[in-house]
């Protein structure tokens, strides 16, 4: 299976899609939670997959009550994924490998992410893919986070390529869904979430590693 057009740009979602975070998060959260008050399955963390700091503070405020202490919470989940001895979390496989294709044609690529930039950064130096990237759209930088399409459209104005010719790779519902009422070629490489006949329905094609991405534009 082919694209519909040849991309001129190619934008990717950060955790979950370039970095394996979401496992390290999800087990530290579902450990520590007890801690809280309350245990964390699978589906509520699910449900924060993807979604913007704003919209996951306010789930985890309603989830565990009054009295929720969100800065003791976060700091417990840091500390038991590693806390300051934390290097970062690994690359997803496929990427460079992407970035390396993309190279080879002269592809300009980008990040839209709800991450923060300080996060984005980390991983990028600890992976020496600083370079690799010619911009990133990051927490702070749109007033309207994943699954609104204004992450998607900000990078594609960024890197001056209509949004109809970039190709978005997501592992999220609420990214897919938000590249794909940007206009952009959608592709799903799936992490925790399952891809749905309706995230099908948005996508031009689901692949299981980024691997699969390569040769596709190779």
């Amino acid at each position: 299976m082919s694209l519909p057009r040849r991309p001129q740009a190619v934008i990717f979602d950060f955790d979950g899609l370039v970095i394996d975070s979401e496992r390290l998060v999800r087990d530290a959260m579902i450990a520590v939670a007890p801690k809280f008050g309350r245990e964390v399955d699978e589906a509520f963390f699910l449900s924060l997959v993807g979604r913007a700091r704003d919209h996951n503070t306010a789930a985890l405020h309603a989830f565990f009550g009054p009295g929720f202490a969100i800065e003791d919470f976060h700091t417990a989940v840091g500390a038991h994924i590693g806390g300051a001895s934390f290097g970062g979390a690994p690359l997803k496989t496929g990427v460079t490998e992407l970035l390396d294709v993309l190279d080879a044609a002269a592809t300009p690529r980008a990040i839209a992410t709800s991450s923060s930039h300080d996060w984005v950064q980390r991983h990028l130096t600890l992976h020496a893919l600083d370079a690799r990237f010619n911009t990133v759209v990051a927490s702070g930088d749109y007033a309207n986070s994943k699954p609104h399409p204004e992450p998607y459209l900000t990078a594609a104005a960024r890197l001056g390529v209509a949004p109809e010719l970039c190709l978005a790779l997501e592992d999220s519902y609420s990214g897919v869904t938000a590249a794909h009422a940007a206009g952009m070629m959608t592709i799903m490489a799936p992490d925790l979430l399952a891809p749905t006949e309706d995230m099908r329905a948005r996508t031009v094609r689901i692949v299981e590693t980024l691997h699969e991405v390569a040769a596709l534009l190779r």
